[in-house]
C-alpha cells in the first residue's frame, strides 16, 4: 500500500475494471438493481494471474485479464465480496450494494421516506438526466460501510430531516475522484485526511426546498460541497492559505488545486463541474465539484 507521509492511499496491489471505471483500490462500492450481474474484469501486472473471489456461499477461481459476472441477491441490502491473488494472497474488497428499485418509489415516497418527483428532462438533456434506476438504502447499522478506502455510506445522504431509513444515489465516479483528489493534495505536500463532505445526494424533494436548480447534479448522485477540516477540527474551512484567516481565500486556494489538474491524462475521466463558494450565516466556505463529464466553473 503506498503511503505520502501519514496519509495511505489504500490502493491494492491490482485493480478491478467495472462499470466502465478502473478501480485501484483495496475497498470499493458499487450498486446495481435486484438480480442484475455485474460484469467485471481483474487487471494485473502478471498475464493469466489467477484470484479467488468469495461471495456469499460461492468460492469461484477467475483468470485476470478476463471479464466474469457476478450476479446481485435479489434482495435489497450490503453484500461484501472478497478478491485474493493466487499467488500471495493480496486482496480486494468490494461492498455490493443491492439498491431498492426506483419502480418501488409511489407517490414520491420509498418506504417512507421522501424522495419527491425528479424532474423530466427534454431534448438534449434527456441522455444527460435519466431517471434514476434505484437507491441505496442507508441504515442506522450500515452508515459505516466503506464505498472507498476514506469515504464511508453516512457522509452522502440527504441533509433532510428524516429518520431510517433513509435513500441515497452515489456514483461511483465520485467517490473515485474525491479519492484521487484527496491523493494528489498528499502528493503536493498537502497533508490531508479527507473531506468533509457538506452535501452529498439531494432528494428532489430537498433540492426544491432549498430553492436549488432541478437539475442539479446533486440530484443523481454525482456532486459533492467539500472543504477540508483537519486542523484544527472545528467544522469549519482550515487555513489552506495560511494567512490566519479562514474566508474565501481558502475555498480558493482548493478550487485553484482542483483546476490545476485539468487537462492532466490521468484526470479525463473526471471532468466536471468545480464551483466557489463564500461564507454566510449557514456555512463557512466550500468548493463543489462533480462528474458530469464536461467542463463548468462557477463563482470564482
Amino acid at each position: 500500500m503506498t503511503q505520502v507521509n501519514a496519509y495511505e492511499t489504500g490502493r491494492a496491489d491490482f485493480q478491478l475494471s467495472a462499470k466502465g471505471l478502473v478501480i485501484p483500490y483495496s475497498v470499493f462500492a458499487l450498486s446495481g438493481l435486484p438480480g442484475e450481474t455485474l460484469e467485471l474484469t481483474i487487471r494485473d501486472t502478471t498475464s493469466g494471474a489467477k484470484f479467488q473471489y468469495r461471495f456469499g456461499e460461492s468460492i469461484q477461481t477467475v483468470t485476470a485479464g478476463k471479464p466474469f459476472g457476478v450476479k446481485l441477491p435479489a434482495l435489497p441490502g450490503t453484500y461484501p465480496l472478497r478478491l485474493e491473488r493466487a499467488a500471495d494472497g493480496h486482496t480486494m474488497k468490494l461492498n455490493l450494494f443491492v439498491m431498492q428499485p426506483a419502480s418501488r418509489v409511489v407517490k414520491g415516497r420509498l418506504n417512507g421516506y421522501r424522495i419527491g418527483d425528479y424532474p423530466q428532462a427534454t431534448g438534449k438533456k434527456a441522455a444527460l438526466y435519466p431517471k434514476p434506476r434505484g437507491f441505496i438504502k442507508l441504515t442506522e447499522d450500515n452508515g459505516s460501510t466503506q464505498l472507498s478506502p476514506h469515504f464511508t455510506l453516512a457522509q452522502f445522504p440527504s441533509k433532510q430531516a428524516s429518520g431510517y431509513p433513509k435513500y441515497l444515489i452515489v456514483r461511483e465516479r465520485l467517490v473515485l475522484k474525491l479519492e484521487l483528489l484527496l491523493e494528489e493534495l498528499n502528493l503536493s505536500g498537502k497533508p490531508v485526511k479527507g473531506f468533509v463532505i457538506m452535501s452529498g445526494y439531494r432528494t428532489p424533494f430537498y433540492n426544491a426546498a432549498i430553492g436549488n436548480v432541478p437539475f442539479s447534479r446533486h440530484v443523481w448522485g454525482g456532486a459533492a460541497d467539500i472543504y477540508i477540516d483537519d486542523s484544527p477540527k472545528d467544522g469549519m474551512m482550515d487555513d489552506l492559505n495560511g494567512d490566519g484567516k479562514i474566508n474565501v481565500g481558502d475555498s480558493r486556494w482548493l478550487y485553484d488545486f482542483v483546476e490545476k489538474l485539468y487537462g492532466q491524462t490521468f484526470y479525463e475521466p473526471f471532468r466536471g463541474g468545480l464551483g466557489l463558494y463564500r461564507s454566510n450565516s449557514a456555512h463557512g466556505p466550500f468548493v463543489h465539484i462533480d462528474v458530469r463529464g464536461h467542463r463548468a466553473r462557477w463563482g470564482h
